[in-house]
Order: C-alpha cells, then structure tokens, then sequence
C-alpha cells in the first residue's frame, strides 16, 4: 500500500512538473541605459509578447493579460509566431491582443509561422482593426516633450526578403542620432543587426532553446541548430543590445523543460 501511495505521488508530482513548465508564465525585467535616449524617455517601460503559438493562458488569455496588466507598460511589443501553422486558431491569439491594446499601444511584426500558414494579409488586418500598429518593414516615430525615438520592424525572411534588404527599407529617413529600436522575430540575425547600429532588438523564435540544461543553456532553436547561441536574455556588441524572449507557446515540440513561458518587462533610463 505504501509503495502504490508513493508511485502515486512521483506520477502526479511529474505531472505537475510537465505542466507547471508550459504553463507557469514568469517575468524577465530588464533596465537598458543609454546616452541617447532622450530624458522624456526615461522610465519608458516596454512589454515583449513573443511567440505564443495560439497556446491558452487561462480563459481568455486572463494570464497572460494580468502579467502584461501588471507590467504597467507604455507599450506592447508583438514579435511574432502569435499562431502556430499547425493548430491555426487566429481568434486565440487575438483574445490577448484585443486586451492588449486597452494597456497600451501595441506594435508587432510577424514571425515564419504567420508566413507558413499563408495568411498574412487576413492576420495584418484583424490587428489592424484591433488597433495594433503594423510594421512590415516600416519604422514609427514616437514622441514625448517633442523628443523622438524610433520603433523599427521587419518582416521575416520567409517573405523573400534578406534582413539587410528590409532594415534599409525600414530605416530609410531616420536620423542617425534618434534612439533605435527593432522589432524583429529572428535572433540569429544579430551581426547584421550590430552593422546597422541599432540600439535595442527584441526578438524571440529560438524558444529558449526549448529544453535548458545547466550551464550549457539552449539544447536547439529554430534557424540556428543544436547547442545555439542565441536563446535567451541579453547579447551585447558594440553599442548594441539584443534580448531574445523564450517565448510563450510550442510548435512542433509540445513540451518545455526547465524553460518556463517568458514575458520580458524593459525600463529605459537616460544616461
């Protein structure tokens, strides 16, 4: 009897080991400094959403919604894979941003899935209608005190585009001198990234790397193989910093292992 007591307690606390890594969302915050950040800036707080692959964060996404909620963000930054082309269910995913929206003002790029399921223009419209800003290889300027900064976004390559190609279609204007930050889904871009001299990336698609092992990190991420380099946090060149969300959702693996769903919380600080 004992021993069936105690089988049973190993399969249910696994059980809620398995789960609790899906589905235990956590908060990575960050403080990023720079001189060229205007002082109107200072204390500018920014929440990522990466990667959610129409996973369910509670009823109505109320999870994931009470997370951002509690961020208390200036703006929501969307960077990709909201779907997953193998469970397409738009209205999911839309569930959390219509939410979004009434927090702050909420930018997104699209990610390889939303090219994959070949539905880009029906997912460009529903945010659109939502009240989402939509940056297909565009920028936007935004303004406080009358001093800008600059949000950038990219498509993902799988729109036959190279990043090189669409970052000079997004920059195109902008001022050499304004704070830069880009919204783009791929990570392993980051050299290219570092030669445009961007101040701030946020990006996603690596999945933390999916499963975590101690002290070597990611064991393989989408795009850049086994044992990748870039799955999560900061990555630092020159006077570029890039963070990559874990994300939230699975794709084609469904389980996560020591790697808990992830929103990223930014606060900008003028030096």
């Amino acid at each position: 009897m004992k021993r069936l007591s105690r089988t049973i307690l190993y399969i249910v606390a696994f059980v809620l080991f398995f789960y609790a890594n899906n589905n235990l969302l956590v908060t990575t915050e960050y403080t990023i400094e720079s001189s060229k950040l205007p002082e109107s800036f200072d204390g500018f707080r920014i929440v990522q959403v990466s990667d959610l692959h129409d996973a369910a964060f509670g009823d109505g996404q109320q999870r994931l919604v009470e997370k951002v909620k509690a961020a208390d963000p200036d703006v929501v930054f969307l960077t990709g894979d909201l779907i997953d082309s193998r469970r397409y269910d738009l209205q999911n995913s839309l569930d959390a941003v219509k939410q979004f929206v009434k927090l702050a003002d909420v930018y997104y790029v699209l990610g390889n899935h939303e090219v994959a399921v070949n539905q880009t223009d029906e997912i460009y419209m529903a945010l659109e209608n939502l009240g989402v800003h939509i940056l297909p290889n565009q920028s936007l300027e935004i303004e406080h005190s009358g001093k800008r900064l600059a949000i950038i976004g990219i498509e993902d390559p799988l729109m036959g585009k190279e990043v090189q190609e669409m970052l000079e279609e997004a920059m195109a204007g902008i001022d050499e001198q304004t704070y830069k930050i880009l919204l783009s889904h791929r990570p392993e871009k980051f050299e290219t990234y570092v030669e445009n001299k961007l101040d701030l990336v946020f990006t996603g698609h690596a999945h933390g790397g999916q499963i975590r092992l101690p002290f070597i990190g990611g064991l393989i991420a989408p795009g850049q193989g086994w044992l990748p380099t870039y799955t999560s946090g900061m990555y630092e060149a020159d006077n570029t910093k890039m963070l990559v969300s874990r994300g939230l959702g699975n794709s084609l693996v469904p389980q996560r292992l020591f790697n808990l769903p992830e929103l990223i919380v930014v606060e900008l600080r003028s030096m």
